[in-house]
């Protein structure tokens, strides 16, 4: 019986479902593949036409898209990873997209200033309206987790694997959201799980 096969490098998003996958704790096998020339090969545009990474492949099921790809890997391999009701299952979706739509937009325009633009052409001012923008969405999610230890109750789940991975950017470019209390501590605890670290261990 085949294995899944997981596409891409966690020097990039693919970390997302690198991380993804090893919470499940199952058998898999990693293909190194960057986001420049190994994602634009004829064989992996058949995988992906998209020509992005990750890329997953499971049997006669093919993915793109890290938030799908770990909603996936939770629901057939994770266990406990995943809601065990309709509701939770509708709130994990809920806030896995959430994380796409309001926070990486903004922590990608300081991403682009200050790892793609060049030093010298670099705005300022696109940085702090997007550090600005970013309170609102942050202070939307500190104010659910004051409630909560994790974003569906008392337990990590793959709605905090989804929302967790995409902030790992705005620790990157070292945005500080320390004054969210509650972000910080939930954070901290996401960060320091053991499929992370291992997640970041793969080429």
């Amino acid at each position: 019986m085949s294995i899944p096969k997981l596409y891409g490098v966690s020097a990039s998003r693919v970390l997302r479902s690198i991380w993804g996958i090893e919470e499940t704790g199952i058998d898999y096998e990693h293909i190194p593949t960057h986001f420049s020339d190994d994602s634009k090969t004829p064989e992996y545009l058949a995988i992906n036409p998209n020509g992005r990474v990750p890329a997953l492949v499971d049997g006669d099921l093919t993915l793109f898209e890290s938030m799908a790809i770990n909603l996936y890997l939770a629901r057939q391999y994770g266990g406990s990873l995943y809601p065990d009701n309709p509701g939770d299952e509708a709130r994990a979706t809920q806030w896995s997209v959430w994380g796409i739509s309001e926070i990486e937009p903004l922590q990608m325009q300081i991403v682009v200033q200050k790892f793609f633009v060049p030093e010298e052409k670099r705005d300022a001012s696109v940085v702090e309206a997007a550090a600005k923008g970013l309170e609102r969405p942050l202070g939307v999610l500190d104010a659910h987790l004051a409630e909560a230890t994790y974003l569906l109750g008392d337990q990590f789940t793959v709605a905090d694997l989804n929302v967790a991975a995409v902030m790992l950017l705005l620790n990157m470019v070292k945005h500080d959201y320390s004054s969210h209390v509650n972000v910080q501590r939930w954070a901290d605890a996401c960060y320091a799980r053991p499929a992370l670290a291992s997640a970041r261990a793969k080429d």
